[in-house]
């Protein structure tokens, strides 16, 4: 049997089981899966350098699928060699084809679309979402680098999804990055979900755009299988000259069964005579394909080169004066103020000597959030990563990293990283150690005004803490330090932290409220005042507005105790065990929209049987600018008069 007729005959088989695999679910992609048949035969049991048994081998070529939904015919190809399954902390045990018919089963490894953490690592990531995977092959392809492993990441992307903006962010970072490991592989199949795709999207156009950035291009009939060896070996050939070279791959939607091609028929299984007929007509496709065709050549997996994971040790944590210190700023450490943002920026070059898994990345930013530090410092500056104003890709990249084995930390302005809340929720769903760090956050920012200042922050990661991840921890851990000694210290701990983290910080300087000795901790807080007749809650820069009306309160001859709520979720019982001892009275104020730390509070709260009463000081208007913070505060109602006035009006005291 000649390769072509080996291709075609395993293509096939593995059509049939993507029939049945979507069938025995009663939902999924089956055409969609069809049309990257050849595609992912050619790729699994020919080009590709991996072993089956070992998919997590960190020498192995990889396989993003970033048209998620086509994720049968992997599955299907994956049960036929047995591929190794298994959920984390299991030893992996092989696939088989009749794992495959557990598709979309509660008690299944493989889900509708990829998803790692459920027992299938051959996926780095989830990819359900569309628009994404390219941007993951990226940060692979960065962490292959950093640790100089030779191997191939290789991405299929469907021509529909192709109109989203980030697959075109992930092309202008390959390009810019010389990251030729990757290799796209456009599926141009011609249908979208509703109806065909537009000539935009077409394979002639998207040629024309991705040689336009400077790539090499094959264009392939997607079911030809000598032509798709051909695109892949050139591919590795240009890849030795430093070339980016992509692949259009020309296919058929439902290939092989002309009876589920044209429109209608996506996300649609085939059932009773309808997958007969189908059966029937793969079948003779078979017959026409295999049957005629000369001499042996069998279809042979060639594995990886010997690469073992590098171990990274962490050394032992630096003080935050002893750090200021090291590096001149011991001036600075003087005048007892420095911004949180400056503070993050000293922890993270201190905690990237201290790690060298640590890999930085900026959105053209890094000036004003002080990974500048990290970048400018000629033994971290090849760990670091400039991904432009293009913050989709940059959380994917991320993802990527961190599924090479790094600790990748992201960095932008607070309100741009809305733009990637999808790409960060996939991060998440896909077990990815992902640190992410918002600058400007909140209203202290004052004068940009609204477009600039993170406000939906807070109340939208705070949603992944109260969900457990697949470990049965917290999904994302959400840190507000007050002040330097506290983003300092909480830098290094959201690293050291195997998890998604996600770490808010201000532009002011502040003044220092903590020591080398106060330690934090995911999960703590710390009570800055002790008192007796109402608590008041708060984080970040709010602290310091609180300070101010302790003052107040204090000529008022009300009793206060301000506790900084650092982390969300947060020691629920310690917490109330402080609102016990203030008379229940509990007064949140954060500089954010709602949703957040208040209503953290207020579910600790109804948990209990304890009474409490709960206030809540946030934003509850769209801010403008404003030429000082203290401005904006009033602005809000978040200054220390007002703080004051709604604390003596739950203790019935008039001011």
């Amino acid at each position: 049997m000649s390769f072509e007729a080996a291709v075609h005959a395993k293509a096939i088989d593995l059509d049939l089981l993507a029939l049945d695999m979507t069938a025995a679910a009663g939902s999924g992609h089956p055409t969609s899966a069809m049309s990257i048949g050849h595609l992912v035969t050619v790729l699994m049991y020919d080009h590709m350098r991996w072993t089956p048994a070992d998919p997590r081998n960190p020498g192995s070529d990889r396989l993003v699928l970033s048209e998620g939904h086509a994720v049968p015919m992997v599955y299907a190809a994956c049960g036929d060699l047995g591929v190794g399954i298994g959920r984390e902390g299991d030893e992996l045990r092989p696939m088989t084809r009749k794992d495959c018919l557990t598709l979309r089963a509660d008690d299944s490894m493989i889900d509708g679309h990829p998803n790692p953490v459920e027992g299938f690592p051959f996926f780095d990531a989830a990819t359900g979402s569309l628009g994404q995977g390219l941007s993951v092959a990226a940060g692979l392809a960065v962490a292959a680098r950093q640790d100089e492993i030779d191997k191939r990441i290789f991405c299929i992307i469907g021509d529909g999804e192709s109109r989203e903006g980030q697959v075109w962010e992930a092309i202008d970072f390959i390009v810019d990055h010389g990251l030729n490991s990757v290799v796209p592989i456009f599926n141009c199949n011609r249908f979208g979900q509703a109806d065909q795709v537009s000539d935009l999207q077409g394979a002639a156009v998207t040629r024309a755009k991705l040689e336009a950035v400077g790539f090499h291009v094959e264009t392939v009939d997607g079911h030809d299988p000598n032509a798709i060896r051909a695109a892949l070996e050139a591919a590795r050939e240009r890849a030795g000259r430093r070339e980016c070279v992509a692949i259009v791959a020309n296919t058929v939607k439902g290939w092989g069964a002309p009876s589920l091609q044209g429109g209608g028929w996506h996300g649609r299984p085939a059932t009773g005579e309808r997958l007969r007929q189908a059966k029937m007509e793969l079948g003779e496709a078979n017959a026409k394909h295999t049957s005629a065709l000369g001499a042996t050549d069998r279809l042979r997996i060639t594995p990886p080169e010997a690469a073992e994971s590098i171990p990274r040790e962490a050394a032992p944590r630096e003080r935050f004066t002893e750090a200021m210190k090291r590096y001149d700023m011991g001036s600075t450490l003087a005048t007892g103020r420095l911004a949180t943002r400056k503070a993050f920026g000293l922890g993270l070059r201190v905690a990237g000597h201290a790690h060298a898994g640590v890999h930085v990345l900026d959105a053209d930013v890094r000036n004003s959030t002080f990974t500048d530090w990290f970048a400018n410092d000629r033994e971290l500056a090849s760990r670091f990563s400039e991904c432009k104003i293009a913050e989709q890709n940059m959380a994917s990249v991320a993802v990527g990293i961190s599924a090479g084995g790094r600790i990748p930390v992201m960095a932008t302005f607070g309100r741009f990283l809305s733009r990637a809340c999808d790409q960060i929720e996939m991060g998440i769903n896909s077990g990815a150690n992902l640190k992410i760090v918002g600058s400007h956050c909140g209203i202290s920012l004052a004068a940009d005004g609204p477009s600039q200042m993170a406000l939906s922050d807070v109340p939208w990661f705070r949603s992944f803490s109260t969900v457990k991840n697949h470990r049965g921890e917290p999904a994302c851990w959400t840190l507000q330090p007050a002040d330097a000694y506290a983003a300092f210290a909480l830098t290094r701990t959201m690293i050291d932290h195997d998890g998604p983290c996600y770490m808010r910080v201000f532009r002011p300087e502040v003044e220092f409220l903590y020591d080398d000795a106060t330690e934090f901790r995911l999960g703590g807080f710390e009570v800055l005042n002790e008192g007796r007749d109402l608590m008041i809650a708060t984080a970040g820069y709010m602290v310091h507005e609180c300070n101010k009306a302790l003052e107040l309160l204090d000529k008022a001859g009300i009793d206060a105790t301000l506790v900084d709520m650092y982390s969300l979720p947060f020691d629920e019982d310690g917490v109330l065990d402080v609102a016990n001892e203030n008379g229940g009275n509990i007064l949140v104020v954060e500089d954010n929209y709602g949703g957040g730390l208040g209503s953290a509070i207020a579910d600790a709260c109804t948990s209990g049987g304890d009474a409490f009463t709960v206030r809540q000081l946030h934003v509850r208007r769209i801010p403008k600018s404003a030429r000082s913070t203290d401005d904006v505060m009033r602005q809000c109602g978040l200054d220390a008069a007002s703080i004051t006035a709604a604390a003596a009006s739950m203790v019935g005291v008039s001011i």
